[in-house]
């Protein structure tokens, strides 16, 4: 049974490349302004993520730095990862997103990641968001 689609197609592709652009823009080391939220390990927990923006607070308000493993281990990993590079492309100076081990194709095709993509889009979708995870 195919789940619901948060994205189209179309509209997830476009999203992965403007979030390319600004991930390849920004430079390796990283050196960032206090106050900033430091988060990590969200596993695809979508709503674990709303309640964050809502107690911390929505970018621009607050900054933001994610931590990796934003997939896996959940039923909401797309969810997760496109509303955080939505946010990175809107606000590219108020979230920052570094790479988790679970944003590598050789650990999230086999924690769940890949499945899902599957189930809800196809196998290139998987590739497209892996492509971004490699910048």
């Amino acid at each position: 049974k195919r789940q619901s689609r948060p994205i189209s197609q179309g509209c997830l592709r476009a999203l992965c490349d403007a979030a390319r652009e600004h991930l390849l823009m920004e430079s390796t080391l990283l050196e960032l302004d206090s106050p900033l939220k430091i988060c990590g390990d969200l596993h695809g927990q979508y709503s674990d993520l709303l309640k964050i923006f809502e107690k911390g607070g929505h970018p621009p308000r607050t900054k933001y730095l994610f931590l990796g493993d934003y997939v896996d281990r959940s039923e909401q990993s797309i969810e997760t990862v496109t509303l955080l590079l939505a946010y990175k492309c809107r606000y590219p100076k108020n979230v920052f997103l570094l790479r988790g081990n679970h944003e590598l194709k050789s650990v999230n095709s086999n924690y769940g990641f890949r499945k899902e993509c599957e189930r809800r889009y196809n196998t290139d979708t998987w590739d497209m968001l892996n492509d971004v995870f490699d910048c």
